[in-house]
């Protein structure tokens, strides 16, 4: 990767990790929200003068290695990170029957209908009982009762939960529940492990298909099997005619990230075409606008730099 793991303008689990070593440390943030703005800006750089590291404001590498003592993230959590911020989805967040899924919960949006809620329910049930009664309580049964039966009738059961119109909001008290086994250490590896299971590993195969060596291509690929399912026949048909048609010179992938970009928006439905282009062209140029919120990518750690795994 480059020089930048996180600097302004960045949101997420990421950020929330430095800002909690930082006010460990005594640099006060202005809170733990997960948003790099001026008040993460003011500790970063003061921590960077007390280390008497480069000031930049900036978590660069070595300011990152010297706050958390660890690796720098990989490229999976930093792609994570940023579709994340493009779905507006957080480890806690669980909302309604909205889209007929049923529900939707965590980091990257897993669902009812996919059947991934269950299976991870089911799963940290098994490892962490304990974290599933603490989150749910008297409500544990129940929710472990529906997560065994079938799909149909756990889609039932949350159509039921779905306030409003909509049917966006959660009914009390699951939306708390959900929200507290979010923020929860054992919840959130398993997101994470499902993450990279379902989405991140299929996004490898696809990048190393395609020929996107980059890390700015390697997110891409992420951000379409989360979003997309990964790409159809048909958008798979238009990326080789492209290719065929336009030869892309040595070094110039941002070119052919740009063609992947417009190929699965095009073959998206006509009413998600260009939330998808958005989302797609950001990836692939390295910044844009998705949902109001500008994106300069290279902020929240991905670039040109060759992906390694």
């Amino acid at each position: 990767m480059g020089d930048i793991v996180l600097a302004r303008g960045a949101r997420g689990d990421l950020v929330k990790r430095v800002q909690r070593s930082l006010t460990g440390r005594g640099f006060d943030t202005g809170g733990v929200d997960g948003t790099f703005g001026g008040d993460t800006e003011t500790a970063v750089r003061a921590f960077q003068t007390t280390e008497r590291l480069g000031v930049s404001a900036e978590v660069d590498v070595a300011t990152w290695q010297a706050l958390m003592g660890l690796p720098i993230p990989e490229v999976r959590d930093r792609a994570l990170q940023v579709t994340a911020g493009f779905e507006g989805h957080g480890f806690a967040l669980a909302q309604g029957n909205y889209d007929g899924a049923g529900l939707t919960w965590g980091i990257i949006g897993i669902t009812i209908k996919s059947g991934e809620v269950s299976k991870l329910l089911l799963e940290l049930e098994r490892r962490a009982p304990a974290v599933i009664e603490q989150a749910f309580g008297a409500k544990k049964d129940e929710l472990l009762n529906i997560m065994a039966s079938s799909r149909a009738k756990q889609i039932a059961w949350a159509d039921g939960l779905s306030l409003g119109a909509k049917k966006v909001r959660l009914a009390e008290p699951w939306r708390s529940a959900f929200g507290t086994l979010g923020e929860s250490d054992e919840a959130q590896a398993l997101q994470r492990d499902l993450a990279s299971q379902d989405y991140f590993e299929p996004a490898r195969r696809t990048a190393a298909q395609l020929g996107l060596e980059t890390e700015l291509g390697m997110a891409l690929a992420f951000d379409i099997h989360v979003q997309n399912g990964g790409i159809g026949e048909g958008a798979r048909e238009t990326i080789t005619s492209e290719q065929a048609n336009h030869p892309i010179p040595a070094g110039e992938e941002q070119v052919l990230r740009v063609i992947v970009a417009n190929a699965v928006a095009d073959s998206a439905k006509p009413e998600y075409r260009e939330d998808v282009r958005a989302r797609k062209l950001t990836l692939a140029t390295g910044s844009g606008r998705v949902h109001g919120a500008f994106f300069v990518l290279r902020n929240w750690g991905l670039d040109e730099s060759p992906f390694t795994a």
